[in-house]
């Protein structure tokens, strides 16, 4: 067997130069007690929550490997709920920033998420068109509502009313009891997709926004439930929306026969309309907390705020306007203008101002500071996070913005990366501007402006940057004073590459005029300065057919590789430019190249998604090797070896061996396309930026990676994922209807279901040696020591009843259901047993009958059908009634104790607030003397 080679695994170490993914929403936390100062948004897979009156990262609440794609707080500010892009939702807790609970339901992204006025429950939908609403508190799925037929765009609840609200872009809103767990109205009004609603004025008004620039208003009257006991079941069923409810009855008129069923419930028609200056679609529809604020964005750069009248306010306009009504009517001599006095929907939902930001609007978030003053955080689409302070009480209230977050990272997305020559320091550049990071800080340490960057370089010395632009220029920057030093019109067109020569006396460019352009580094003197300063000369031009797109020289500087438009690489001689070798055979132009450091290897990625190696001695093509799934875009050796890294527009990075031809390892963490890298002079850090306005760290560690195990993993991994694609299990005898189980088949509902069997097996096991074991014991007519099985030892010597009773408590409680659904009938009358056992002992009650009822529900058929279960079902039932009610007497006293102990509180409270009250007033009363005094004592 031939030695193995052995390669070093490179980890992520860091993301930095991203203030917020514009894919989720922005939301306001309190944290520390403070509202209104720190705001959550989403940076790829993590969320990141920045104090924005210092302009600082103050907490990471890090994801997997999955993009967010929707954020929502909860009510107490405790927690935060996060969606993500594969359909899982976790909520974390904001003290600790640790996530506390995980939900799989949905197949493809989560778009919306709504916690009900408690925190207790909270709904989501997604991408696969379906709702479910969750239990936060016993952390599982409650049920899956089906019904629309597109992308679910919002979710909410109705406070006080089982009732939820959805709409979603196949144009309908629609209205879902949630006791019955049913669809029982849906508004068609809407000609597109509905982007975005709200609740306003306590829930009596609707508020829709479509692709048009109409908001469309509707309003609410909701029917109490009338229940007269003395009224037999059979009238009071008679009619009602569903099997049990009660009728219901409106307080003004009572109902017809022929009265639509929905409207028993809710009745809800179109007020009217409010128009919004924008002509293009609503992205973003919401209110603050209170719901005294609404406000709207399109797809630019304007958000419109509108302020919504309480009742009080809209009772006072409404007598101002009968008294002007009814001065009119005097002078008229009219009779009752009450009745045709109303307020229009402009007067009651009102115009306050347009805040114009910096760059389209992604996300906004609102809320009403103590002081009056309404904040509103924006989301941008450049990587930027502003803040703005509305003053209310002025005469004409104008928003100011009060901070902007945006040292973190560029405006638009990183075309050129490049390391200093001590490893520290790392520059990308965008369209507007240059950044010097520190490599281990992660710091921002410099910001220059520049014209669109499209290759970078640092001189030696790493004392200035070089700056190729899109223009054709070149700008020289002095990185000790932040300055632009000079400028230089190189190239006609786009300069797309640029190269430093081996000897470090010059470097070398290529642009979109068919010329390569050779420069030399020259100390010019500096008319302001009496020191000489560094400046560039061009010394020669190469002129070719085609325009050049990547330009590179050998290590030993005799040879000049140049990638052109006509899909082939030329190489010339450095020092007489003539032609030696053209490299042709990808079918797509040579996007990147590049020479090992022995000069025997070119490497070359092209747009046709293939990378081929090349012999530099006779220009044979070694290998053609297909590296992406998309576009190569950057392709770099590390340093002192025949390892190359390879970027993508598929969004991963991958590193190969160029000497056997084999793929390495893959680094997954961008998003999406990745533009470019850059690896360090010493080959053990890796920086990579992407499409998604992110860069990141990779860092070679001393782990060794071995490919067989690596193969291994990635077959692991494919399997999991197609686990997670196959069909659901089906429940037997439930219809495929409005709703269904809230979770779904993955890996991990597998694994839990597994360790239940092995754990009965083990059960059975230890039962036949106990039984064994005791006729040996009768027949020797002498006690044996009974040998202990080790995984129970390691339990603290538990009994296998135990054993498997302590599995299934660590069955995460959101799996629970569907690690029963894939569990074999044949261990179910095995674990109906056990549960007789532990419901008698009285431990974990809820659990167990939860579990009990669920195994009930999905084995009804083959558990009545099964003789030899008939008394373990009848033990059941009397075991399971008596300890429920136990555990309710329980219940019932603990909450008789508390509130109690409440009304104790609030008792106290109410003395000692009157007890201040006649101090403070007692205080006043002698300070109005003394000044009393004061006054007389000057007169």
């Amino acid at each position: 067997m031939g030695l193995t080679r052995q390669y070093l695994r490179y980890e992520p170490a860091a993301l930095f130069g991203l203030v917020a993914s514009a894919r989720a929403g922005v939301a306001f936390v309190a944290l520390r007690g403070e509202p209104g100062r720190y705001v959550a948004v989403p940076g790829c897979e993590h969320v990141f929550v920045w104090d924005t009156r210092k302009g600082e990262k103050v907490l990471i609440l890090k994801g997997l490997k999955q993009e967010v794609s929707c954020l929502c707080p909860s009510p107490d500010g405790l927690h935060l709920a996060v969606g993500y892009e594969d359909g899982s939702i976790r909520v974390f807790n904001l003290l600790s920033g640790e996530a506390t609970v995980t939900f799989n339901g949905h197949r493809a992204a989560v778009t919306a998420l709504q916690y009900d006025h408690l925190g207790g429950r909270l709904v989501s939908g997604s991408k696969d068109t379906e709702v479910i609403v969750w239990d936060v508190i016993n952390e599982s799925g409650l049920y899956r509502l089906r019904g629309h037929k597109d992308v679910v765009t919002q979710v909410l609840f109705l406070k006080g009313k089982n009732l939820l609200v959805t709409s979603a872009k196949d144009t309908l809103v629609k209205w879902w009891d949630l006791d019955t767990q049913h669809c029982f109205k849906t508004l068609v009004g809407h000609r597109a997709e509905v982007w975005g609603m709200a609740l306003l004025s306590e829930e009596k008004r609707l508020i829709t926004g479509s692709a048009d620039s109409e908001l469309r208003v509707w309003g609410l009257a909701y029917i109490q439930e009338v229940k007269d006991p003395d009224e037999p079941e059979s009238k009071k069923s008679k009619g009602s929306s569903s099997p049990g409810a009660e009728e219901n009855t409106e307080e003004d008129e009572p109902l017809e026969l022929d009265e639509r069923p929905e409207e028993r419930i809710v009745k809800c028609s179109k007020v009217g309309s409010i128009m919004r200056e924008g002509r293009d679609r609503v992205v973003t529809l919401g209110t603050d907390r209170m719901g005294n604020f609404l406000a709207c964005h399109g797809t630019d750069a304007v958000l419109e705020v509108f302020s919504v009248l309480s009742e009080e306010e809209v009772q006072k306009k409404l007598e101002k306007k009968i008294k002007k009504a009814k001065k009119k009517a005097k002078q008229k001599s009219e009779e009752e203008p009450e009745r045709t006095v109303k307020l229009s929907l402009q007067e009651e939902i009102q115009r306050v101002t347009n805040v114009k930001a910096s760059s389209k609007i992604k996300s906004f978030d609102l809320i009403l500071s103590p002081k009056g003053e309404l904040k509103i955080v924006l989301l941008l689409q450049n990587n930027v996070i502003e803040l703005y302070n509305l003053d209310l009480a002025a005469q004409v209230p104008q928003a100011v913005r009060a901070s902007r977050i945006t040292i973190g990272g560029h405006r638009s997305d990183v075309r050129t990366l490049a390391f200093s020559s001590d490893n520290i320091a790392i520059l990308s550049a965008a369209a507007e501007s240059v950044k010097i990071w520190n490599r281990s800080t992660l710091q921002c340490i410099r910001t220059m402006e520049c014209e669109y960057a499209l290759c970078s370089l640092f001189v030696p010395g790493d004392r200035q940057v070089i700056i190729g632009t899109k223009t054709g220029k070149l700008q020289l920057y002095d990185l000790a004073s932040g300055n632009l030093v000079e400028t230089l019109d190189a190239h006609d067109g786009a300069v797309w590459s640029i190269a430093l020569s081996p000897d470090q006396h010059g470097f070398v460019t290529g642009g979109a005029d068919k010329c390569v352009k050779f420069w030399e580094f020259e100390l010019v003197k500096d008319e302001s300065s009496v020191q000489k300063r560094l400046s560039m000369k061009h010394v020669r031009i190469l002129q070719l057919d085609e325009d050049v797109l990547c330009v590179r020289y050998s290590p030993n500087q005799k040879l000049l590789a140049v990638s052109l438009l006509d899909c082939t690489v030329k190489v010339f001689h450095a020092d007489t430019l003539k032609f030696f070798l053209s490299l042709y055979g990808h079918k797509l132009p040579v996007l990147c190249m590049d020479i090992c450091y022995d000069g025997t290897l070119i490497a070359t990625g092209s747009a046709d998604r293939n990378v081929k190696i090349w012999g530099l001695d006779f220009g044979d093509c070694h290998r053609s090797l297909f590296a992406h799934d998309d576009s190569v875009m950057y392709l770099q050796f590390v340093p002192k070896s025949h390892l190359f890294f390879t970027a993508g527009k598929d969004s991963k990075i991958k590193q190969w061996d160029a000497d056997k031809f084999e793929h390495i390892q893959t680094l997954e963490g961008h998003h999406k396309e990745v533009w470019c890298l850059a690896l360090s002079p010493n080959g053990d850090y890796v920086v990579s930026a992407s499409h998604d306005k992110s860069l990141r760290l990779w860092e070679r560690t001393r782990e060794p990676l071995i490919l067989e195990e690596e193969r291994e993993m990635q077959r692991e991994a494919e399997y999991e994922e197609s686990v997670a694609k196959e069909e659901q299990p089906v429940v037997a005898g439930e219809r495929q209807g409005e709703t269904g189980l809230a979770g779904k088949k993955t890996i991990e509902t597998i694994k839990a279901a597994e360790r239940i069997m092995e754990a009965i097996e083990l059960y059975r096991e230890e039962m036949a040696k106990l039984k064994e074991h005791n006729a040996i014991c009768k027949a020797a007519g002498k006690e044996v020591p009974f040998p202990v099985n080790p995984i129970l030892r390691a339990y603290g010597n538990i009994t296998p009843s135990e054993y498997v009773l302590e599995v299934f408590k660590k069955v995460k409680s959101s799996e629970l259901e569907e690690s029963l659904l894939v569990l074999p009938f044949s261990y179910v009358p095995d674990l109906l047993r056990l549960f007789n056992e532990y419901i008698q002992l009285g431990s974990d009650v809820e659990l167990l009958c939860r579990a009990l009822l669920f195994l009930l529900k999905i084995h009804f058929g083959q558990i009545t059908s099964n003789h030899m279960l008939v008394t373990v079902i009848e033990n059941l039932k009397k075991t399971t009634i008596s300890r429920v009610s136990e555990a309710r007497d329980v219940l019932g006293f603990n909450m008789a104790g508390l509130q109690f102990l409440k009304r104790e509180i609030e008792a106290k409270d109410e003395v000692t607030f009157f007890a201040d009250a006649t101090e403070r007033f007692e205080e006043k009363k002698r300070k109005r003397k003394k000044k009393e005094k004061m006054v007389l004592a000057v007169l």
